[in-house]
Parts: C-alpha cells; sequence; structure tokens
C-alpha cells in the first residue's frame, strides 16, 4: 500500500453504446478501486475510448459522420453511463489524443532504436471494387484455426487465436462483400518472437497470475511467437507514422499506450507525470481485462513495454464472459441490453450487487439469470442488509430520540464480526469479491439475529438503559456495514452514512465505536424488485378473426443472395405460384445459400412491403428459433407451390 498503484480497464471501442456484458469488467475494477482507496491506497484508475481503427471507421461510415463526430458522440455516452453505474474513473480519455500520438511515436522510436522493428513486403488483403487494402475489421471470413464462420481479419472471437487477413477462409469485404484478393505491400514488424525468453521468465516470476491463464499463455510461447505487423495501409482511421505518406500505426500498438495516455491526462496540473507511474520503481500496475484479449495483453503488451522501458504491469485480472439466462447475449433473443436499457429497467446498484456476487480472480464465464437476480436482491440486499439498517435506525429516531449512548458488549460478542474484517480484507485484495460480500451479508445477518432476539421494543419497557445499548450495539454494526459494503454499493453506503450522521470513513473507522453520537433520520435505503420476469414480456393475444386475414402460402425459393449492407441478411426471390416476391431474411448465420434454394417455405403474403436497410422485403417467412438454432417451417414435398395454409 506504500506504492503508487495505477489499475485500467480495458478501453471499449467507440463505435457503440456500453452493454451489460462490457459493465462485468467496469464494476469489477471499480470494486477493487474503491476498496484500495479506502485502505488508503496511493491509487489511480485511468481508462479510455479506443478511438482508432476500422470499427470506427466503418461504423462512422454506416451513420454517413466522419469518424471525429462518431467518437465524440460515443465518448459523452460512455461517460453518461458509466456515471450512471458509479464506475469512479480518475481519468477517462480517448485514444485519439495529443499525447497518445507523443508516447506511440516514442514507442516506435524505442523500439526501432533497439533494433526490435523492421520492414517486410507481405501480402495483404485488397478489394478490388474498393480500391483500398483492407485493415482487420474490414475483413469477414472463416478463422483458420477452428473454423468459426464470420471472423474478423485479426482476431477470433470464439477461439481467442490472432491471425493474419490473409489467413481467413473465404474472405470477403466487410464494407462491399465482394471477394477479397492478395497484393504486396511494405509494412512494418515488430520482433515478438525476441521476447519469448523474458516473456516466460515474465510470467513465471509474477506471482498473481491465474495459474489456467498463465499456462494457456506459456503453451502459445511454446508454440513460438511470430512477429508482428504493426502497421497497416492508408486510407486508415488512427496515426500516421513519422516519415510515412501512408501508413498507420495498427490500432492495437496504440490502443494499450493509451493507458499511459489517460495516466499523463491525470497528471496534467497535479504535479506529477505518466513516468512516475509506468518508469518508477515505486508504482504498480494492474490491469482487468475480458479473455478475448489475452494475447495482445500477455505478448504484444509486456513485449513493448520491455522494449520501451517501461514498467511492466504486476497483475493482469482476466475474467470471463457474461450470459443472459443461460445463453450468449443476442438481440435476436431478446436478452441483449446495453447499460441505458438495462437501467431503464433495474437500479445500477442492484447489479453491482450482483455482478459482485458472482466475481472472483477466476476467468470463468458467469450468468446473468433474471430470476436469481430478483431473488437475491430481494432476499439478502432488501431482506437483510437494507432491512437491518433500517429497522435499527429508524428504532433509534422513534425510541432515543435519535441518539446513541454507550455499548456493550457483553451482550454481543464482538469478535465475531472483527474476526470478520481481515477475511474481507484479504479476499477483497485477491479479488474475491463474492466472498467479500459472502462475509458482509453474514455480519449483517449477525446483527439481525441480535437485534431480533434481544428484542428492545420489549426490553425498553423493563431496562431502557439496557435496550439503549443493544440499539447503539446495533448501530454500530450499522456503521461497519457502511464502510465494508462502500466499494460495492457507494451510493448505499453514502445514503447509509449520512442517516447515521458520519462522513469520510475509512478501514481505520472499522475498529472505532460511535458512542454519545445522534443519527439523523432513517429512510428506506433500498427497495424491493417486482415479483415479475421484468425480462420477459408478457405474451399478447389476438382474436380468430385477426388471425385468419394472414394469407400463409407455400413459395418455393428461386434465388439466395448476400444483401448489399447488412452482415446477416439474404435477399430471397421466392416463387408463390401465380408470382415471385422479393424476401429480405435473417438467415445468413444459419443456412448457406445451396441449401435454401430449392426449398419450399411458408410466406405470410398479404403483409405490408417493409424496407430493410435499403432493400424492399414483399412478405416474411415462417421460421422457428430455439435461442440456439433457427429452423425453417417447410412444407411436405407434394404440397403444391401457391397452396394456401389452412
Amino acid at each position: 500500500m506504500k506504492k503508487k498503484i495505477l489499475v485500467t480497464s480495458a478501453l471499449p471501442y467507440a463505435n457503440g453504446p456500453l452493454h451489460i456484458g462490457h459493465l462485468v469488467e467496469y464494476i469489477q475494477t471499480d470494486v477493487y478501486v474503491r476498496f484500495l482507496r479506502l485502505r488508503g491506497g496511493d491509487v489511480i484508475y485511468c481508462c479510455a475510448d479506443d478511438a482508432h481503427g476500422a470499427p470506427v471507421e466503418i461504423k462512422a461510415i454506416e451513420q454517413g459522420i466522419t469518424p471525429e463526430e462518431l467518437i465524440a458522440k460515443y465518448y459523452d455516452e460512455h461517460v453518461r453511463d458509466f456515471n450512471a453505474f458509479g464506475i469512479s474513473f480518475d481519468s477517462y480519455y480517448s485514444t485519439n489524443s495529443v499525447e497518445n500520438k507523443k508516447y506511440s511515436d516514442l514507442f516506435f522510436k524505442r523500439l526501432s532504436d533497439g533494433g526490435f522493428i523492421y520492414k517486410k513486403k507481405i501480402k495483404q488483403t485488397y478489394c478490388g471494387k474498393c480500391g483500398r487494402f483492407l485493415p482487420d475489421r474490414f475483413v469477414r471470413g472463416e478463422c483458420p484455426k477452428c473454423g468459426a464462420q464470420e471472423q474478423y481479419g485479426d482476431v477470433c472471437e470464439s477461439c481467442s487465436s490472432t491471425h493474419k487477413t490473409t489467413d481467413l477462409i473465404n474472405a470477403k469485404c466487410a464494407l462491399c462483400k465482394n471477394k477479397v484478393t492478395q497484393k504486396g505491400s511494405e509494412h512494418y514488424f515488430f520482433k515478438l518472437s525476441a521476447f519469448s525468453g523474458k516473456l516466460k521468465e515474465w510470467l513465471n516470476e509474477t506471482k498473481g497470475l491465474q495459474s489456467e491463464i498463465k499456462n494457456y499463455v506459456l503453451n502459445w510461447i511454446e508454440e513460438g511467437l511470430e512477429d508482428w505487423d504493426i502497421t497497416r495501409d492508408g486510407p486508415y482511421f488512427g496515426f500516421k507514422i513519422p516519415g510515412e505518406e501512408n501508413k498507420y500505426y495498427y490500432v492495437w500498438l496504440d490502443a494499450p499506450i493509451g493507458y499511459i495516455a489517460s495516466t499523463a491526462n491525470y497528471c496534467k496540473n497535479r504535479g506529477c507525470k505518466a513516468e512516475d507511474y509506468w518508469q518508477s520503481p515505486d508504482a504498480e500496475i494492474i490491469h482487468f481485462i475480458g479473455k478475448d484479449i489475452i494475447y495482445f495483453h500477455f505478448l504484444f503488451w509486456p513485449a513493448m513495454l520491455m522494449a520501451a522501458n517501461f514498467n511492466l504491469p504486476t497483475d493482469i485480472v482476466v475474467h470471463g464472459f457474461l450470459t443472459v439466462n443461460g445463453e450468449k447475449m443476442s438481440k435476436s433473443r431478446g436478452n441483449f441490453f446495453t447499460a441505458r436499457e438495462f437501467l431503464e429497467k433495474y437500479d445500477a446498484e442492484c447489479l453491482r450487487f450482483y455482478y459482485a456476487k458472482l466475481l472472483s480472480k477466476k476467468a470463468q464465464d458467469i450468468d446473468l439469470t433474471f430470476d436469481d437476480f430478483r431473488d437475491r436482491v430481494n432476499n439478502e440486499l432488501v431482506a437483510n442488509l437494507g432491512n437491518f439498517c433500517y429497522r435499527v435506525l429508524s428504532f433509534t429516531n422513534k425510541n432515543f430520540d435519535s441518539e446513541i449512548k454507550d455499548i456493550d458488549y457483553s451482550f454481543f460478542e464482538k469478535n465475531k464480526i472483527e474476526n470478520k474484517f481481515d477475511e474481507i480484507e484479504r479476499a477483497c485484495s485477491g479479488f474475491n469479491f463474492n466472498e467479500a460480500l459472502r462475509l458482509i451479508m453474514e455480519i449483517s445477518a449477525l446483527g439481525n439475529k441480535y437485534f431480533q432476539e434481544n428484542e428492545p421494543w420489549k426490553l425498553i419497557k423493563e431496562d431502557r438503559e439496557k435496550a439503549h445499548k443493544v440499539v447503539g450495539t446495533c448501530v454500530n454494526i450499522a456503521k461497519d456495514l457502511s464502510i465494508l459494503i462502500s466499494p460495492i454499493l457507494p451510493e448505499f453506503s453514502e445514503s447509509l452514512q449520512e442517516q447515521l450522521n458520519v462522513s469520510d470513513s475509512t478501514w481505520k473507522d472499522l475498529k472505532s465505536d460511535l458512542k454519545d453520537h445522534k443519527i439523523n433520520k432513517a429512510e428506506i435505503l433500498v427497495k424491493k424488485m417486482e415479483e415479475k420476469k421484468t425480462e420477459e414480456k408478457k405474451m399478447e393475444t389476438v382474436k380468430f378473426d385477426e388471425f385468419k386475414r394472414i394469407d400463409l402460402r407455400v413459395g418455393m425459393i428461386k434465388e439466395v443472395r448476400v444483401h448489399p449492407d447488412a452482415d446477416k441478411l439474404y435477399v430471397i426471390k421466392v416463387d408463390l405460384g401465380k408470382e415471385t416476391r422479393q424476401l429480405v431474411a435473417g438467415l445468413k448465420e444459419h443456412y448457406a445459400p445451396g441449401e435454401l434454394l430449392g426449398k419450399k417455405v411458408v410466406v405470410a403474403a398479404n403483409l405490408d412491403p417493409a424496407t430493410l436497410r435499403g432493400v424492399r422485403s414483399e412478405g416474411m417467412l415462417l421460421a422457428a428459433d430455439d435461442g440456439k438454432k433457427v429452423t425453417i417451417i417447410a412444407p411436405d414435398e407434394d404440397v403444391e407451390v401457391g397452396a394456401k395454409v389452412r
């Protein structure tokens, strides 16, 4: 705790809103940072929007605005949503900054001066129709390692492996959907392979790294590391390399350097500089990341830091993915929530509470099950913690004019609680917030039990002084809970401490008692969630006469082509007997074109035409979806085209 501590979360892309999957990491990091502050640590929390590269450029093209306008728009949205969930950054910045350009150029120079950068002419993915070399995210195809479809040109989201765009199978341009070719271009390469030994040494000597992650990365090193292409041809939204006309830093070079730039942003006018954290022996660096970017943070980034003579991270905490109701988040399944959508239905601190109950220093996936979410909030947060604090404080307001005089721990085994303080401290220090929260709730349960067993509402009639001491003891338990829970539920804690008439409490205040103290008026701290599945829409009914108006016809698919402006849509021509209709259908992830040609389908033929991503759709076909697989509803082969479905 004597060292300066810098904590970071991975940088969210500036091409879309935050969702509840993103929030796993930021809540996890924020709980840890708040815990360190509570313990008196010299800690800062830095992050930034990842503003460069193809994802930003693609989204800007889709929205008809410049990349600069796009990143400004999402920066404001991200800051708003982070604030709503209580994420307490000391610096939230952007990689599209003067500081990031300065440090990116510095890294490039030091890597070059050290002999770790060289030029090589390579084959690059090229789109003849668009007339440009294609950055990684402008290419989609089949992963060369696991065969997953629709993967980007740099990393597979299915198996987390990295690859070159030229390695993708059946690669296509993400802009025009045409098949790509290969063309020669000279690029700069970083000698990642030269750092195999140093990386192994760092991995083995760095205490606390998750063993399963460390072994995963060591296996990659044993298989042999390839040198890293750190440049991209223009046009490209990013930083131009000094002395080059049409070469830019690859986004994964300047993105992690954004951690340093954000630190520099924090240090402005504070009498410090980024080097105090990144090049001083008196500083520690802790990264929080998702398991999809392990390769970059455990190999590329530390190797760059070594080459540029910057501090290496002392820990990298890796978390798993979020599933919702046991399934991968998907808009089509109705289980995808942006941060803003979640706030329209639920309280932000309830999510912080639920994630804390699930998070430990393990890279396993966590599941947000809404029935369980509601039950844990109601039965633990509300019925245990919230109820205990309100009962005690309101009883003190009503019966003792809001005053506590003394406490008498002969009525209560204080060590049962104080022993848990050290356990909670160890759990939070080890990133095991699930264990810490379990212990906090045990303290609240002990307080509830003590209050209930002593029945001060009866005791006050027989021995007012003793009843007053019982209440004073319980108020002090509530004070301790307000401190312990503050990293997880900062708003709850602040409200509780305001009612307790205390402020700026730290970890040291856990073992100091409130005596001869007057509290403020008690208020309900947290409310019970409604007893309903708010994530599921109530099934609506229609009258039979309304249903009869739908004209369902048997059709046969005659033509299938890829939608020119949508990754997941086909444009399909369907023969309905007396006419041919054009339909737009979201089947690209589930059927190859050859599987659809000649297939009989059921078409809702009397729907109003609609335009989907610029293409007219004259009806809909019927399909079944179980959340994992989509299957077309197909009539028997002997049913004639054009027949009415009754």
